[in-house]
């Protein structure tokens, strides 16, 4: 399942095969769990994704909702797409040092965090990174990129 046609969370999350969901749920409670106010749930680009929402915030580039994090099933593994960390560059330096520093095993890309089994996630850096940014902050990152 590389990419999904659902468009609701719900319809995610049951394609989603057995042998991943307790992974991909897991995953998905982190993200909620720590998630600023005024983020979204939604499924965008196949994958669920956490954004700000467009009544909020329309004026994008491409006029879709900014995404700040997604998560997706991929062929051989499950990813975590970080905005936050891809794009500023402390922040992806504390990402990575915060992650090592756990011990926990790390295949990471550039702006994602990949993982088969849930004892290779370091839930507290999760938790973290997606505690960091807040929409205004999203929004301020992609007015400094793309202008008003």
């Amino acid at each position: 399942m590389a990419r999904s046609a659902a468009s609701t969370p719900e319809e995610y999350l049951a394609e989603v095969p057995e042998d991943r969901r307790s992974i991909v749920e897991a995953v998905r409670s982190a993200i909620l769990d720590h998630l600023p106010a005024g983020f979204e749930e939604t499924v965008t680009y196949g994958m669920l994704s956490y954004v700000v929402p467009l009544d909020r915030f329309p004026d994008t580039y491409n006029g879709h909702p900014l995404s700040v994090i997604s998560l997706a099933n991929q062929k051989n593994h499950v990813a975590v797409y970080l905005m936050g960390v891809y794009a500023d560059e402390s922040e992806r330096e504390w990402f990575i040092h915060a992650w090592r520093a756990t011990r926990k095993k790390s295949d990471m890309g550039k702006s994602c965090v990949r993982f088969k089994r849930s004892d290779d996630i370091a839930f507290d850096v999760l938790g973290e990174a997606v505690a960091r940014v807040t929409p205004d902050d999203l929004i301020a990152a992609h007015e400094a990129v793309h202008g008003r």
